[in-house]
């Protein structure tokens, strides 16, 4: 059982709600990673999704695209990324999940790229451009390493798709909100929500949501219909902003709905 199995049935045997932040890493520069890793930690992260900057990312909005453009000026590299994950590990203990596109991983070359990984003590792995039927490139190297694949589901992804991708994953199954990019959102229409559900009847791991989550309501009302939530672009701008009180309330959010239910 790998890390982040563990973490979302944790998740699952308890009923409680996950909360996963995604940060890019070198955005404001790689020697602060660590320290922003260990600060979501400190404020309830279940897991901690680390964005890899890439020139083509076809699935971030403008405020993600945007701190890839600042990692990548400052030089970071997907090398010093793992090497800076390496350093991080004796300082966190909740799992962390890298994303990244093919190309990058490609360009490392996949037998290293999964070697590297697992030493720096890597629990999971999202690949948004990898197909289902492309994923024995590198699925079987992974789960070798213990490295969870994290798969995605969207809106318009059929129910028995859904299912096949939900049966071949242990972690959780990330579930797309919109149909597009990340970014935040003002609100979420009613088939999305029908969407969450349908989604969570039909997957034996966790469903948890991403893309435009930004607002502590939310995230309480998306989680009434899912396991919890994953929020970038919010998340980002608060660094940015170094508003870390309100990035500390914002990630709060779950345990005010827990007291309520």
């Amino acid at each position: 059982m790998n890390m982040v199995e563990r973490a979302f049935g944790l998740v699952k045997e308890t009923g409680r709600k996950a909360f996963v932040p995604y940060i890019m890493a070198g955005d404001g520069g790689l020697e602060c990673l660590t320290d922003r890793l260990v600060l979501l930690e400190k404020f309830g992260a279940t897991a901690i999704e680390v964005g890899v900057p890439f020139s083509d990312p076809v699935a971030d909005g403008p405020t993600i695209q945007r701190a890839g453009i600042r990692a990548l000026k400052s030089g970071t590299t997907l090398k010093g990324i793992i090497v800076e994950l390496e350093k991080a590990r004796e300082a966190v203990s909740v799992p962390i999940i890298l994303m990244t596109y093919l190309n990058p991983i490609y360009a490392y070359g996949i037998k290293s790229f999964v070697k590297d990984i697992q030493k720096a003590g890597v629990g999971g792995c999202i690949i948004p451009d990898l197909p289902l039927e492309e994923e024995s490139i590198i699925a079987p190297k992974l789960e070798e390493a213990e490295v969870e694949l994290i798969r995605l589901v969207t809106p318009t992804t059929p129910i028995d798709r859904i299912e096949q991708i939900a049966s071949k994953g242990r972690g959780f199954l990330y579930a797309v909100t919109v149909k597009g990019i990340t970014g935040a959102r003002n609100g979420f229409d009613e088939e999305l929500f029908s969407f969450l559900q349908k989604t969570k009847e039909v997957s034996s791991i966790p469903v948890l949501a991403g893309f435009g989550i930004s607002s502590q309501e939310q995230i309480s009302h998306m989680t009434q219909y899912c396991d919890g939530v994953v929020v970038g672009s919010k998340i980002i701008e608060l660094f940015n902003n170094n508003d870390l009180k309100e990035m500390e309330e914002l990630m709060s959010a779950l345990n005010h709905s827990a007291k309520m239910a």
